[in-house]
């Protein structure tokens, strides 16, 4: 993370100095290359690796303050622009990630959970989550996570920028949308807050259930909702209040199903096909738009969500089918092994 930083502050700097447009292409692909090495996933591997016995509550924590991340930056960046313009402003957000990010990342994340600690704490994540998935079963479940999440990111790839045209082609003003858009954070929030405090007992997988099954009922709202207020406010809540959960699965169901022993891997190995559907997903729904209309467009997002909702029920189920499965072989290994009193 500390070097995903330093090539941040590098893209940054070199963004506010381009002239041309190839130029500028390429500077977004090097800070492509740095974003993955210190946004959310590599964040969630790294808050693992420090403190595995509670990597789940961190990464809730750590989302729930990058909520307010586009809320505070968003507004400042655009005072700073208006100030300094926007060149000199992509320099001062470089000189902050050096003075400030640098630094914690470098230091802050340097500390690690001592092994007492550590063993104290992992009978009892196992008997929430059940102990981690082990062979075949494991990369069959990696696949099937890989899949679910990449559906998602299908409909959170267009929502994150069409949200605003969505709204207005769901008969909202341009001003009304963006008011309404603007709610998403809140919800967001909101709904990390909820996980936080009510689904803390809850197995991973259990709140992952939760969290994709509120997204199809949101965007039916939104499909039958055309000119009604109310109906759209609520999609856009429950949305938001989905996706800030789901940010939360992305880290916590892996951990649960397959442990902190090479979690950053799974990590990766997950993130490669959803980082693709989502860069991919706003051009693909612009094509579906532009050839079928908005309600085409919208139906497409409710099946992709739909779709996530149905291979997380398998999903779930086939993996309560492999934990009785395992306890019941562990049971009847139990007396086997027992030593025979004379």
């Amino acid at each position: 993370m500390t070097l995903g930083t330093a090539l941040v502050s590098i893209g940054l700097f070199a963004l506010s100095q381009v002239r041309h447009e190839a130029a500028y292409l390429v500077v977004w692909a090097f800070l492509g290359v740095g974003m993955r090495l210190c946004l959310y996933d590599a964040a969630f591997a790294a808050l693992v690796q420090i403190v595995p016995s509670r990597g789940r509550k961190a990464i809730s924590y750590l989302t729930l303050f990058g909520a307010f991340a586009s809320s505070v930056f968003w507004p400042v960046g655009q005072a700073l622009n208006e100030q300094l313009g926007w060149r000199q402003t992509l320099v001062v957000f470089a000189l902050i990630n050096l003075a400030v990010c640098l630094p914690l990342h470098w230091v802050g994340l340097a500390r690690r959970e001592s092994d007492r600690s550590a063993e104290r704490a992992r009978g009892a994540v196992e008997s929430v989550d059940g102990p981690p998935l082990e062979g075949t079963t494991r990369s069959i479940a990696i696949a099937l996570f890989a899949l679910i999440m990449s559906l998602n990111g299908f409909v959170f790839g267009v929502i994150s920028v069409q949200l605003v045209p969505l709204l207005e082609a769901a008969g909202l003003a341009t001003a009304a949308a963006v008011w309404i858009a603007s709610l998403k954070g809140v919800a967001q929030f909101g709904g990390r807050i909820v996980e936080i405090v009510f689904a803390r007992n809850l197995r991973a997988i259990t709140v992952g259930r939760i969290a994709i099954g509120i997204l199809p009922p949101a965007l039916a709202l939104l499909l039958v909702g055309t000119g009604s207020l109310p109906l759209v406010v609520a999609f856009t809540l429950l949305m938001g209040a989905s996706q800030g959960v789901i940010t939360i699965v992305r880290g916590a169901v892996p951990l649960a199903l397959f442990g902190a022993k090479g979690y950053g891997t799974v990590l990766g190995l997950i993130a490669t096909p959803v980082l693709v559907v989502n860069a991919a997903s706003p051009t693909v729904f612009a094509w579906i738009v532009d050839r079928w209309g908005w309600r085409t467009g919208r139906l497409s997002l409710l099946v992709g969500c739909s779709a996530a909702w149905l291979a997380m029920e398998l999903m779930s189920r086939w993996y309560e089918r492999q934990r009785a499965a395992a306890t019941t072989m562990d049971r009847q290994a139990a007396p086997a092994q027992a030593p025979r009193v004379p």
